[in-house]
């Protein structure tokens, strides 16, 4: 039986951490190609802290509820959709809502919970998952035997591409800002750069070049990650934790035949991600199965405590992901 109202996580104006109340919302109802999804657990992501801060809005006709990534059991199933029912145990990218006890997401978008995994588990894996591999597979074209350098490499972002990369025979290399996080990179296979005391560009440079790097920081790096390209390399920007402007030399590119691009997620459409998921589903979803890549996980709070859960993403001294638990499995 689904209930009327729900328990939610609104952002009551843009803000700190503690702008984030727990409100009761109506339960939304399934339209044409979406399921209604009882939440159990939701994932936390930089993207929900920008949305709370109010500089990252939803897309147009999206849920003003931050998450966007869940796991759970469908709970319906509207008009048009055959390949779910009610019941199953599914993991979703959502374009918002998933800090709720229900949230409605296209069909497409969902993918069964791997073998193996926990819901608690799942909950960590879409928005990563189809974060990483369009940008590193898709986008960047990531082959086996090439050097890959992640930035951000204790992140959940991080820590699915160091495996995804190293689980098609790329040789990888991540940075990070402790000895205890790039020791946890490490132990999922990647040559770890503590960027406080060592220069990822020499250290890529006499490695002979990145051939991809995936980059999150933006900034100063930007010029950096130019430098730090083998000829033929290619950059990869997903957000930019220190801004998107820098002053770069065209010319190098040029040159030495750089490839520059990016793009975030969220906004593609709904298309662009259901292809995304079809992939997961046939090229990752096996490998999350036999263990080869798995979601790290550093906390779990419950959904009323969304705010630590926020502050912890905040301090930065997570590693893997952080999710939230919504209702009871």
């Amino acid at each position: 039986m689904i209930p009327d109202m729900m328990r939610a996580v609104a952002i009551t104006a843009p803000g700190a951490a503690d702008v984030l109340e727990v409100t009761k919302r109506p339960v939304p109802v399934a339209g044409h190609g979406q399921i209604l999804i009882r939440v159990h657990w939701a994932g936390v992501n930089r993207p929900d802290v920008l949305q709370r801060m109010g500089v990252y809005a939803p897309p147009a006709g999206a849920s003003d509820l931050p998450g966007l990534e869940c796991a759970g059991t469908v709970a319906a199933i509207g008009p048009g959709v055959t390949r779910w029912k009610v019941g199953d145990r599914v993991c979703a990218l959502l374009p918002g809502g998933g800090y709720a006890e229900y949230a409605l997401c296209p069909a497409d978008h969902a993918l069964p919970v791997p073998e193996g995994l926990t819901l608690r588990e799942a909950a960590a894996l879409p928005e990563t998952a189809f974060t990483v591999w369009s940008n590193v597979v898709t986008r960047g074209r990531l082959k086996g035997g090439e050097r890959f350098l992640v930035h951000g490499g204790s992140s959940g972002i991080g820590t699915m591409a160091i495996q995804i990369a190293r689980a098609l025979g790329a040789r990888v290399w991540a940075t990070a800002g402790s000895d205890t996080k790039c020791q946890a990179c490490a132990a999922l296979g990647a040559r770890a750069v503590n960027y406080r005391d060592q220069d990822f560009v020499q250290i890529l440079q006499e490695a002979g070049g990145a051939d991809l790097i995936l980059d999150m920081v933006g900034g100063s790096y930007i010029a950096r990650n130019l430098k730090a390209l083998a000829d033929e390399g290619r950059l990869v920007q997903i957000a930019f934790l220190s801004g998107p402007k820098a002053e770069i030399n065209f010319a190098q590119i040029m040159m030495r035949r750089l490839t520059v691009t990016g793009a975030t997620l969220r906004p593609q459409s709904d298309l662009a991600k259901a292809v995304i998921a079809a992939e997961l589903a046939r090229d990752l979803w096996p490998l999350v199965e036999t263990g080869a890549v798995r979601p790290l996980m550093d906390s779990s709070f419950p959904l009323a405590e969304a705010d630590a859960a926020h502050r912890r993403m905040e301090g930065g001294d997570h590693i893997g992901k952080i999710v939230l638990r919504v209702t009871e499995e």
